[in-house]
């Protein structure tokens, strides 16, 4: 719903008394403070938009800065004496498939998060978490602060660094590849640096500093993929350790978040609609937390601060009472407002829509980048719209080789996810830009469900509108096919997790748009699962795709478009299925169960229609680990689009030659 951008602010008739500012103390409306104060909020010249399209900075003490990469093995020379020659014969696929096989998973690739704390940068070498000054960080001279192999686990990675303010200590947040589980090692930095802790399970964690100027530790524990509890802790001789929180309802889920300027830690509280933040006093993290607004459903905020005031971005349109503390001084943004009003880059989960810079014109071109994409140099972007059945313009980004001729005769490849308000991945991959140099045709259609143009968005795309994202998601393959961007015998289509619930509802629904289908651990049967809630993340998404136990129009909208109820004797497109053994996100009797009733759908239909009948290649790859996703599994990949080139009758030859310049073997 379109509405006039307004801004709400707030304050308090109290000052703050260890920041030593204060606001007026004469009554304001929510009106009349923001014409008294608009003069001095508009000169402000930062803008909410660039955080959006930038790493946050946690603060200037400890920011995020660029991924190094890292190999388990980096440290150690790789014996080869037992390496065979491949023979000259064998096809491009069933080398990369052998190096894979033979390769050690150890020397894959992975991206770490490196992490600047003062005049040093913390990060991962080898199977070490290491420590190096600033300047020589792209050096080998390192400091040794922890042997991730003392855990004893199997290919392991730090997924998080955080340094304690005075740099007595580090933690770090240590997982595998092959399952979300991980532990929290705190390491305190002397010149023989020793790992004082650990913690099983934790989710986010952050340091603070006491009055006594004593490192506080916070952290939430994960159970079963629920995050509902809070403990903090301390080290050396005063060890501490002690819940302070727990949150009762299963249908939320808790993580911390220290402010940009690490003054206040916020406990937040949140479902996929609804939100509550405490805030904890950096200078007294023994102190009680204060509720900041009591959870109200529908209402989203997240809370910032600098310069002694309170920043709060929220969802709502009309002014909330948010009862800040009384020693709290308030500056509360609507997500629907302009960012020139935002007085800083706030970094928030709660985004407002994108503002594009470009106009969308219905089923035309009506942008090319003027930069350099950053699949290929060679390539070119376009952006373009689709118009869904309720009249809705649905965005599109399309990528494609800038010499492409005919392009109605090349291979394309579809893009979706839909769901929890989140944007379509459009990052690097190497896959991605060895399909783009081989001629193919990538498009991103960002339909209703995701988050690409704000929370709206996503409210038109979940619960009872689910079929619009469905809507959304074929209006756009029709609409390139009808703007000469292939044509669907050449057409493809690649989701994981959530985005299997529109890739196969597509797939019952208008199975001849499609050739063929790849799919990664993806949510194929909808009413089942909702219907079950032992299982760990079926009450926290009840927000998502509704309550079919309890709620008979949930269940009955459901079944519209599920892909598992909705399987019928009919021509499939063929279909790639990627599953991990112990997936606890997405069970694989689930996906076990939709790939043999397809199957046998399939047959039944093939018996119908006769001899000479092609019949849609099913193929369901189970890999073991108890993750969900592996982006960098290069067995994932390497079959994947050998699967997508024989589907389409394409040569294979060049396309794997080249995967093998970006892929570690």
């Amino acid at each position: 719903m379109q509405q006039k951008t307004k801004l709400f602010l707030q304050t308090l008739k109290y000052s703050i008394p260890h920041l030593g500012k204060c606001m007026q103390k004469q009554h304001l409306n929510h009106y009349n403070f923001a014409d008294h104060y608009y003069n001095r909020i508009k000169l402000k010249k930062y803008h909410l938009t660039k955080c959006l399209q930038n790493k946050p900075k946690i603060s200037e003490l400890a920011r995020n800065i660029p991924s190094r990469s890292f190999s388990c093995k980096d440290l150690q020379p790789v014996k080869q004496e037992n390496e065979k020659p491949l023979p000259e014969n064998m096809d491009a696929f069933e080398k990369v498939r052998t190096k894979l096989e033979t390769q050690p998973q150890e020397e894959y690739e992975i991206i770490n998060v490196e992490v600047k704390h003062g005049g040093f940068v913390y990060y991962q070498e080898g199977c070490c978490l290491v420590r190096s000054k600033d300047e020589e960080a792209d050096n080998d001279n390192y400091e040794v602060l922890f042997n991730l192999e003392e855990l004893k686990l199997d290919q392991p990675f730090i997924d998080c660094i955080r340094v304690a303010p005075d740099e007595k200590y580090v933690a770090a947040k240590i997982r595998t590849e092959d399952s979300e589980a991980s532990t929290c090692v705190i390491i305190k930095l002397s010149d023989q640096p020793v790992m004082e802790a650990s913690f099983p399970n934790v989710s986010s964690f952050e340091w603070v500093k006491d009055e006594e100027d004593e490192d506080v530790l916070f952290y939430t524990f994960q159970r079963n993929l629920r995050c509902h509890d809070v403990y903090r802790a301390t080290f050396g001789d005063n060890k501490r350790n002690e819940r302070f929180y727990t949150e009762k309802d299963p249908s939320y889920f808790v993580f911390l978040y220290l402010t940009k300027d690490s003054r206040f830690l916020t406990i937040n509280i949140m479902n996929k609609t609804t939100s509550e933040v405490w805030l904890i006093d950096g200078l007294s993290p023994w102190d009680p937390p204060v509720l900041i607004q009591k959870r109200i459903h529908g209402v989203l905020y997240y809370v910032e601060h600098r310069d002694d005031e309170l920043y709060i971005l929220t969802n709502v349109g009309e002014p909330t009472e948010f009862k800040l503390p009384p020693w709290a001084c308030g500056f509360i943004m609507d997500t629907n407002s302009d960012p020139k009003n935002c007085p800083f880059q706030l970094c928030s989960p709660i985004r407002p829509p994108k503002y594009y810079t470009y106009k969308f014109a219905e089923g035309k071109l009506f942008e090319e980048t003027g930069h350099e994409d950053p699949i290929t140099k060679t390539s070119r972007v376009l952006r373009l719209e689709a118009k869904s059945k309720d009249g809705k313009l649905v965005p599109m980004t399309v990528f494609h080789k800038t010499d492409s001729e005919d392009l109605q005769k090349k291979p394309l490849l579809i893009h979706v996810y839909g769901a929890y308000g989140m944007d379509l991945k459009m990052n690097f991959r190497p896959e991605r830009r060895v399909l783009v140099d081989d001629g193919w045709i990538l498009a991103y259609c960002h339909v209703r469900g995701g988050g690409e143009l704000g929370l709206q968005w996503h409210a038109d795309g979940r619960l009872t509108k689910k079929l619009n994202g469905l809507a959304d998601l074929e209006a756009c393959i029709k609409t390139l096919h009808g703007q000469g961007f292939s044509q669907p015998s050449l057409t493809t289509l690649t989701a994981f997790s959530a985005g299997g619930v529109l890739a196969g509802a597509l797939c019952n629904s208008n199975p001849e748009l499609l050739r063929a289908v790849t799919l990664e651990a993806p949510f194929l049967d909808v009413l089942n699962t909702m219907m079950d809630t032992t299982l760990p993340l079926t009450l926290e998404e009840l927000e998502e795709w509704g309550n079919p136990s309890s709620d008979e129009k949930h269940k009955n909208y459901i079944k519209r478009y599920c892909p598992y109820q909705n399987i019928k004797p009919q021509h499939y497109p063929s279909v790639h299925i990627t599953a991990y053994e112990n997936d606890e996100r997405v069970p694989l009797k689930g996906i076990v169960s939709y790939t043999e009733k397809l199957k046998e759908a399939i047959s039944e239909h093939a018996k119908d229609t006769g001899e000479g009948y092609q019949a849609p290649n099913i193929i369901l790859d189970i890999q073991p680990g108890g993750n969900h996703v592996i982006e960098d599994s290069h067995k994932k990949i390497t079959a994947q689009i050998k699967f997508l080139y024989e589907e389409l009758g394409l040569d294979s030859t060049s396309v794997f030659e080249d995967l093998k310049k970006y892929l570690k073997f």
